[in-house]
């Protein structure tokens, strides 16, 4: 489906930080050795926040989804966060 063409797309990607415990991919990791997928190294996981925003400025869209980071999606003790514009073409 397209998006309106007055509409500003960022991605968002929240992981936890090296160090902190990463329980879901230690779990994920283990079992892909018992489902006979040994190879793997390493499992991370990561949420991936796909925010559109309507009549504004890729700079404000910037804005409001780093906004939205630090007041709901993020903890940034235990997170690092990618934000990133999502390119026209990926519409």
């Amino acid at each position: 489906m397209r998006s309106d063409p007055s509409t500003v797309r960022v991605e968002v990607r929240v992981e936890l930080k090296p160090g902190v415990l990463d329980a879901e991919a230690l779990s994920v990791e283990k079992s892909l050795g018992l489902l006979g997928i040994p190879s793997v190294h390493r499992v991370t996981t990561a949420h991936v926040y796909d925010l559109e925003f309507s009549h504004v400025t890729p700079e404000e869209a910037q804005r409001l989804a780093e906004e939205a980071v630090d007041r709901l999606l993020a903890n940034p003790v235990i997170h690092r966060v990618t934000v990133r514009p999502v390119p026209a073409q990926s519409l």
